[in-house]
């Protein structure tokens, strides 16, 4: 009986807390929208991103884009656009810009898949180098692995060779480097196309 009071106890407490913890989000997301406005130039609207070799952030993972920003402001992740910004940036921004991108609803590829050849070679390379292991069934990512489905095509070619060569670093950048070294560059865009497709 004393247990079941307690659970009673303990579910009451939860439920009265609930509504606190989605106003502190909501207020995340909000302060998250504003931060953000500068990531807007290059990173498009809501996240979205339009221009070539730019990634769209919409729907990252939280921590992924947290480790990503924590990468630029030390050196670590070199890029001449996003240093300077990530420089000026406090771990409290940090934490509300994952936040926030996280929120947003991923981008999905408006195109349909106009080689489905390519993308079948694509998944079956991403099958031979166990990329869902780490990036989930999905490709949604997970915690501070990144998510891959909907990405656009030439951003994912690009890491993909930078991996390959060393250029990037930093977090699994050695498991991404193991990963990519064997790597045709047929293979890298079969698997560029497919993820970017999902």
């Amino acid at each position: 009986m004393r247990s079941r009071f307690a659970l009673y106890a303990w579910c009451g407490l939860a439920l009265g807390l609930a509504p606190m913890v989605s106003a502190r989000a909501a207020d995340a997301v909000a302060a998250g929208k504003e931060k953000a406005e500068i990531c807007a130039g290059c990173h498009g609207d809501n996240g979205i991103s339009q221009t070539e070799n730019i990634p769209s952030l919409a729907g990252q993972q939280d921590q992924f884009i947290q480790w990503q920003l924590v990468f630029f402001r030390g050196g670590a992740r070199k890029n001449e656009q996003m240093q300077p910004i990530a420089e000026q940036i406090s771990n409290e921004d940090i934490r509300i810009l994952g936040a926030y991108f996280a929120s947003l609803t991923p981008p999905k590829n408006a195109k349909p898949d106009d080689n489905p050849d390519l993308s079948k070679k694509g998944a079956q390379a991403a099958v031979g180098r166990r990329c869902a292991s780490c990036h989930t069934d999905s490709y949604a990512g997970t915690k501070a692995v990144a998510r891959l489905a909907g990405q656009r095509e030439e951003v994912l070619v690009k890491a993909l060779h930078d991996y390959k060569s060393g250029v990037r670093t930093g977090g699994a950048g050695a498991a991404m480097t193991d990963v990519a070294y064997p790597l045709s560059d047929e293979e890298i865009t079969a698997l560029a196309h497919y993820l970017a497709h999902l």
